[in-house]
């Protein structure tokens, strides 16, 4: 007889890949896939639960002396800033509640360990979450909808205060294909931005960072040509060290004026002409020696600060990162904006994954709500933000970050793209495809054909 676990984790992933493929994010009501799913997974025993969604009394629910685990993904400064906004609620709640922080590994890790605890009792009490990972999650009613914790009179928060989030950074945690259930709130957010080397770009008589695909190609490719004078060490000069990742994947898809899932039919579309478009400009900078992939883990960052690599392109929380590395190596003006586009405006990756309450015992899940509230704080989100290098989650905190706005003005030049904003769909399944996708993407950059 199968473990339940792993009996678990099959369903899951085939409910997860069903799903995926019949259902638009949009639909009204929740398709026959998900219920059947519902309907045959055991749900973790919870109040929130045995009530139905949205009908549980949280007024009543006194989470005095309750524990959290929480699992993140964080580490290096981002772990410290996190592990000290947590010893600050845990020294300064009214309640006594304690939290208990505990890195899980990468988000990849954090999905896997999850799949293998929903519905026992070794759940954490919070744990972060991308919108297609809380998806899955609830394709086994394991998760709290904080939509009444959100409004709640007592533990909620004023029309106010909710007005002071950005309205699209809320509204990717409400799951129309779940009743409108909100399952993630979100701590922060980023945006994939490609990094360059200025007085690179200036030695080769450029005037500016491309603009357009073909001028990233002709930059990159002289870059090969042309190393950087100031480069630190012997190593190779190379135009563009491209990450295997299938956010990389979708953010060229973007900028060539396509998406990765068709919304109107449901269903992932990689094989629509802008995704082969952009994946046969991957293709044709490395054909023609103008790219590499990424040797090691954040060896982008370290070519680029050395002055051996032209451009990258990741996550705008990155900077500080990226910032060490040139001050560490060669020492060069450098700055980061929008990936080349065919497109009139640029169309920004927009990501981050949100924070998800697995459901557990009402005193637990409350407490857990508290530390998300006080975690999404305007005091709390501007010492996150400037020690993450993330964006803050609420207006007030953005408009009062001015001085670091001037200290930092790469991190204020993505700021001031998130208009442009365009989000990687919010898939049960959406995990699972992001592997096949990365090696598919390797292949491409190995010579295999794009269609």
């Amino acid at each position: 007889m199968l473990h339940k676990r792993t009996w678990l984790l099959a369903l899951l992933v085939m409910a997860a890949l069903l799903f995926a493929a019949c259902t638009a994010p949009a639909a009204p009501a929740a398709p026959a896939a998900e219920e059947g799913a519902a309907a045959e997974m055991p749900a973790a025993e919870s109040a929130g639960g045995e009530m139905g969604m949205g009908t549980m009394d949280w007024e009543g629910v006194d989470p005095s002396g309750a524990t959290v685990t929480y699992w993140y993904q964080h580490s290096r400064a981002r772990e410290e800033a996190l592990q000290e906004i947590i010893a600050d609620f845990n020294a300064n709640n009214e309640w006594g509640i304690t939290v208990n922080g505990e890195y899980q590994g990468n988000y990849g890790d954090i999905f896997n360990k999850m799949l293998n605890v929903i519905g026992t009792p070794d759940v954490p009490n919070l744990v972060v979450a991308y919108q297609n990972q809380a998806a899955t999650y609830q394709l086994a009613d394991a998760l709290v909808d904080m939509n009444p914790l959100v409004n709640s009179e007592k533990w909620g928060f004023s029309e106010e205060e909710l007005s002071d989030f950005f309205p699209g950074f809320m509204k990717a945690d409400v799951f129309p294909s779940f009743g409108g259930a909100r399952l993630g709130f979100p701590p922060n957010r980023s945006m994939e931005v490609a990094y360059y080397n200025s007085d690179w770009l200036a030695e080769m008589g450029f005037d500016g960072p491309p603009t357009t695909p073909d001028e990233f190609k002709e930059m990159a490719c002289k870059a090969v040509e042309q190393p950087f004078s100031g480069a630190a060490g012997d190593a190779p000069s190379m135009g563009y060290e491209l990450s295997v990742d299938a956010s990389r994947f979708a953010s060229w898809t973007f900028a060539f004026g396509g998406d990765v899932f068709d919304y109107d039919a449901g269903q992932y579309s990689y094989n629509n002409p802008a995704a082969v478009e952009a994946m046969q400009f991957i293709q044709d900078l490395f054909n023609e020696g103008c790219a590499a992939i990424v040797a090691e883990r954040y060896g982008d960052q370290t070519d680029f600060g050395n002055g051996n690599l032209l451009f990258t392109v990741g996550s705008s929380s990155g900077l500080p990162f990226y910032k060490s590395a040139v001050e560490d190596g060669a020492n060069f003006e450098w700055s980061a904006g929008p990936l080349p586009h065919i497109t009139a405006d640029p169309v920004m990756n927009i990501y981050g994954a949100s924070v998800s309450i697995p459901k557990s015992t009402p005193e637990q899940e409350l407490a857990a709500w508290l530390f998300v509230k006080y975690y999404t704080s305007p005091e709390v989100q501007a010492k996150w933000a400037e020690a993450s290098n993330y964006f803050p989650v609420r207006k007030s905190v953005a408009e009062n970050m001015t001085d670091y706005f001037d200290a930092n003005p790469t991190y204020k030049k993505a700021f001031e793209l998130l208009p442009y904003g365009k989000a990687e769909p919010p898939m049960p399944g959406y995990d699972f495809v992001r592997d096949e996708v990365e090696q598919v993407m390797a292949a491409i950059a190995d010579g295999a054909p794009v269609q």
